[in-house]
């Protein structure tokens, strides 16, 4: 019996970690596009850009700023309308929605280009909150490639209709690829826990559309 049940987790162990791999090399290859690839990305109305912190003197972090010229890149190239900028905003003194629309605004997109969430507090939040509040059907995700798979895997399990656009577009440390890249193995068993069991409800609202709902 003792045999048995290792040899049935060892099996299950060998699944997960398989699943994982796929998952975070190569499930969604075809569906992540980047600066080399931007024509040939279809168009679609809303990019959702993640927030990633911002430093106490109010300077945004590399992997954020990443993230809005990425979005930046692709309403100035005409491939969205509107960009969902998502943060969090749990206490008063901190506000990444606030500060992402600030940068934008200073490279010159319009204000009424943008839409901010300010309850965007983690991914499955960020990716809820847009089928639920902002009425999203499909979408252009905007972050890291390390990132991007649990955010796909997470907008599509929700309804979503979502590709990537890969921001990476600076020089980073080894220590940021490897740290980053392992945490995202946790991250993405999490993800499947809300998305297939948990199903937790993130902080919700009154609709608030970002087109004319028919």
């Amino acid at each position: 019996m003792i045999v048995g049940f290792l040899l049935a987790a060892a099996l299950v162990a060998s699944v997960a970690l398989g699943l994982t791999w796929w998952t975070l090399h190569g499930r969604y290859d075809r569906e992540i596009y980047s600066q080399s690839t931007l024509e040939a990305m279809p168009a679609q109305r809303v990019a959702v850009v993640f927030g990633a912190g911002y430093w106490p003197n109010g300077v945004l972090s590399l992997i954020l700023r990443e993230r809005l010229d990425a979005a930046i890149e692709l309403y100035e190239a005409g491939r969205v309308e509107k960009l969902l900028f998502s943060g969090d905003n749990r206490v008063v003194d901190y506000n990444e929605p606030a500060k992402m629309l600030e940068y934008a605004l200073s490279e010159g997109v319009p204000r009424e280009a943008i839409v901010l969430d300010y309850a965007g507090r983690r991914t499955y939040d960020t990716c809820y909150r847009a089928r639920d509040i902002f009425r999203v059907p499909g979408a252009v995700l905007v972050t890291q490639q390390y990132h991007m798979p649990r955010a796909l895997q997470t907008c599509r399990a929700l309804g979503l209709d979502a590709i990537g656009y890969a921001a990476n577009r600076y020089r980073h440390e080894g220590y940021y690829l490897i740290r980053y890249r392992l945490r995202e193995i946790p991250a993405l068993w999490r993800a499947w826990w809300d998305l297939y069991i948990a199903r937790p409800l993130p902080v919700l609202g009154e609709p608030l559309p970002i087109f004319d709902e028919p």
